[in-house]
């Protein structure tokens, strides 16, 4: 029987005590399912959503183990592997295991790069109860022969299918081979492809599969809609969404690449508009730093790549934009599983200029839903929405030149006498909330001005 509340499963008092002080009463449907085999001692392959719970899901039941069963520190040894692919998501672990064991004597260490290693060294010095571990640092500090995987009594693979788009299949190989046979093993993935269930079943002796929703399936609560734009277009339908926003809204843009990042922040920070980016240069302590500033309300828009998002756990963030469509399909449930979290509500909206249907069409096919078209906006590419409507493909794109200015011809930069505007003489006016295009499917058309140009 699946429990119902918190205080049903057989989690020891000083857990119980944690979780009703945090008021946590009723677990998410992955916690219910999944905590009860743990308990007992199986292996088990869990896919949900992200931001259902996956981490209480296996924190739990480990912690639990490790309350009934305490053993003496073991020198540069850990009796929890949970191996993760990005620092952040470590850093969010290590905040639950903080949360959820407070009432237990129970230590744990973070290790991953970014930041110097002899930190981490010192902490694992006289061994831990949980190592919560990236790939790299990891196999850095064995070789180093700083940490030594021998007592390793439970291993969770946290964001499974992450790891693996990361390129972290060969690490993750070396170090299960360096993990003791008898061991419990997890495996926690928001998705559950091919190469995921043929890995996991490599290593997992005997799994419990627990699948609360389709792989493909995305949020429930968080509404989807795509904006088919040129590219030269982005930016200032950027800035207009994020003008939208109420006060105490947050907003989450990701951006493809890390200087991409960068001047996108530039960008809407020029705007009047707070933002900060967040990406795999920026250091450990600059990232940590950043999310706590984002988390407090400090700035309201936050702008990413993938690899750095990966952490983030906001439950304020109202809108998720895709300015670039990701090129790994998958990772489109992790970005827009930033927003509507924890039961609430959210709203993800994704750019989508020519070379990127192809990133559409994959996306649509992995989570079996039409994405909804928003052509309420002053640049809606009619031509791009209708040819992929019909299934047609791309064309081949090559990089727009003459003409004088930025977007359009003959005036200059970003709304200059002849181009770049919104609603100009060529009828792309607004009219009950829709916009009514010229024939040629665009929505800006010559003598208008830039929503930034001078009044």
């Amino acid at each position: 029987m699946t429990p119902n509340t918190f205080e049903a499963l057989p989690l020891a008092a000083p857990i119980q005590r944690a979780l009703t002080e945090r008021k946590y009463i009723t677990p998410s449907p992955i916690q219910a399912q999944a905590i009860p085999h743990l308990l007992e001692g199986r292996d088990l392959l869990g896919c949900a959503q992200t931001g259902t719970g996956k981490t209480a899901a296996f924190s739990l039941p480990i912690l639990n183990a490790l309350y009934n069963d305490e053993q003496p520190l073991r020198p540069k040894q850990a009796r929890v592997l949970v191996l993760t692919p990005t620092r952040e998501l470590a850093t969010q672990v290590g905040r639950s295991l903080e949360t959820y064991g407070k009432y237990l004597n129970i230590k744990h260490a973070l290790v991953f790069g970014g930041v110097g290693q002899r930190p981490q060294v010192n902490s694992m010095r006289q061994g831990v109860d949980v190592l919560v571990a990236c790939p790299g640092r990891l196999l850095d500090l064995i070789e180093q022969g700083h940490i030594n995987l021998s007592g390793v009594d439970f291993f969770v693979l946290d964001e499974v299918d992450r790891m693996l788009d990361m390129g972290f299949l060969r690490d993750v190989k070396r170090i299960v081979a360096l993990l003791p046979k008898k061991r419990q093993s997890l495996f926690f993935s928001a998705t559950l492809a091919g190469n995921i269930v043929e890995l996991s079943h490599n290593i997992l002796r005997d799994p419990i599969t627990v699948t609360i929703a389709p792989e493909t399936t995305t949020a429930e609560k968080v509404v989807q809609t795509v904006c088919f734009v040129d590219r030269e277009d982005k930016r200032d339908l950027l800035l207009e969404l994020l003008e939208q926003q109420q006060p105490g809204e947050l907003a989450l843009v990701f951006s493809r690449t890390k200087h991409g990042s960068d001047k996108l922040s530039r960008l809407i920070n020029k705007e009047g508009i707070k933002s900060e980016a967040i990406h795999g240069n920026r250091s450990q302590p600059q990232r940590d730093k950043t999310l706590d500033r984002f988390r407090k309300g400090a700035f309201p828009v936050l702008v990413a790549t993938d690899v750095a998002a990966r952490g983030v756990d906001v439950k304020a963030i109202t809108l998720v934009i895709n300015f670039d469509l990701p090129n790994e399909r998958e990772a489109y449930v992790h970005r827009i599983g930033r927003t509507g979290r924890a039961g609430a509500t959210g709203k993800a909206v994704s750019f989508c200029c020519e070379d990127e249907r192809e990133f559409l069409r994959d996306i649509e096919k992995l989570i079996q839903t039409t994405i909804q078209v928003d052509d309420s906006h002053d640049w809606h590419n009619a031509k791009l929405a209708d040819e992929h409507a019909r299934g047609e493909r791309p064309r081949s794109t090559k990089k727009k030149s003459g003409g004088g200015g930025y977007r359009g011809g003959g005036g200059g930069n970003r709304g200059g006498g002849g181009g770049g505007n919104r609603g100009g003489n060529g009828g792309g006016n607004r009219s009950g909330g829709r916009v009514t295009g010229a024939s040629s499917g665009r929505r800006r058309s010559g003598g208008g001005r830039s929503r930034r140009s001078a009044a």
